[in-house]
Order: structure tokens, then C-alpha cells, then sequence
């Protein structure tokens, strides 16, 4: 079994939540965004949320090292069976956050892989897809799309910050989210671009 930190015990005095998503390391990129862990500092995050594909345990030590992490699994995250949960639920400020990759089961992961084939990025498929796996929340983070969402729609948030990893299918920049949240339930989301850096052998390059 991998070694992942613990998550948070005490949740209290959450005011600013760093969301991160598809990694993709190493499969896809070596290391982090350059821009990723400054980005977060920056943002003076309390808690980190990776909402999944994160596919090497290191990602989890390195973001640690900002902020307490939250992660639950997705659809490339073998190395985490039996240590990170598909869904996650955290109440922050009486907040009901839920957090979920967004491929739902194997299934659908590949009923949505046609989908996407035909039809492209449809936001109330996956809306209808985390309202199924847990319903009646006030905040949906998932990732897995590597499309960046931060709409509310009445009284609910649907947050997704984009892929902090390359996007070889179609020109996005990378980027990761923040959420902040007022201390009486309120909560506002941002999603923060990251400079699309070409990859070369598996390594960000950074223009001199």
C-alpha cells in the first residue's frame, strides 16, 4: 500500500480550499505545474482537495507540504484501491462538500467515454451523475473532464478546476481552483490558469 498523508482531523477555521485535479503524473507529466505549488501558497490555502487521477503517491506528500490534503480516487488511481475512497463527503462552516473524480463506476466511465466520442463535453451529464452518487449537498468538486467549471445553480456550487496536467485532446491551459468560504455557508469559487507549458520527454519546459 502507498504512503499517503492522513487526512485533516479538525476541519475548523477552513477559509480558503486549493482544489487540484488530474495530475497525471507520472503517465502523463513527471512532476507538478511549476506554477501549481507557488500558486497555491500564494492563494494561502488552509486545506488542499485533489478530486483525483493523481496517480503517483508523491503528488499527495508534495501538496502536503502547502496544506492538509483531501483526495479520493480516479479512474487511472490503481495504486490508491484500499487507501483513498471513490466519494468523500467533508461538512466545512455547516457546508456539505462533496468530492468525486466524476467518471462515476467502471461502467459509466466507459458509457461516458461514447458519449464524450459523439456528443463532446455535456456539463448536465455530469451534474446528473453527482447528484445520483450523492444527493442533496450544498458543494460538488470533481475533476476528470479537464474542463474547468464554477457554476451555481440555485443554491448549489458544481466546481471542477480543470486539469492541473497536459490536455492532449483539445488547447487548455492547465489550472487548479479556489474555493472560499465566508464562515456563515457561503462559498465562492476561482479557477486560476496556469501557463501552458509544452512538455518534452515528460518534463515541463520552461522558457528561459
Amino acid at each position: 500500500m502507498p504512503s499517503i498523508p492522513p487526512p485533516p482531523e479538525n476541519l475548523d477555521n477552513i477559509r480558503r480550499i486549493g482544489v487540484v485535479a488530474d495530475t497525471h503524473i507520472p503517465d502523463r507529466v513527471r512532476s507538478l505545474h511549476p506554477d501549481l505549488i507557488t500558486g497555491l501558497k500564494a492563494a494561502e490555502v488552509d486545506l488542499i482537495i485533489h478530486a483525483g487521477d493523481i496517480c503517483a503517491p508523491a503528488v499527495l506528500t508534495e501538496l502536503s507540504q502547502v496544506a492538509p490534503v483531501v483526495a479520493v480516487r480516479g479512474n487511472r488511481d490503481w495504486v490508491f484501491a484500499g487507501t483513498l475512497p471513490w466519494v468523500q463527503i467533508i461538512t466545512i462552516w455547516e457546508l456539505r462538500i462533496v468530492i468525486q473524480h466524476g467518471m462515476g463506476s467502471f461502467w459509466l466511465y466507459w458509457f461516458d467515454k461514447m458519449k464524450y466520442a459523439t456528443v463532446g463535453y455535456q456539463f448536465p451529464r455530469y451534474k446528473h451523475l453527482l447528484q445520483k452518487i450523492a444527493p442533496g449537498n450544498d458543494v460538488y468538486i470533481f475533476g476528470h473532464t479537464h474542463r474547468s467549471e464554477n457554476r451555481r445553480e440555485g443554491e448549489v456550487l458544481y466546481f471542477n478546476p480543470g486539469a492541473a496536467s497536459i490536455t492532449p485532446l483539445f488547447r487548455v491551459n492547465p489550472s487548479f481552483g479556489v474555493l472560499y468560504l465566508d464562515g456563515s455557508r457561503g462559498v465562492t469559487g476561482e479557477v486560476i490558469s496556469m501557463r501552458p507549458l509544452q512538455v518534452e520527454r515528460g518534463n515541463w519546459v520552461i522558457p528561459k
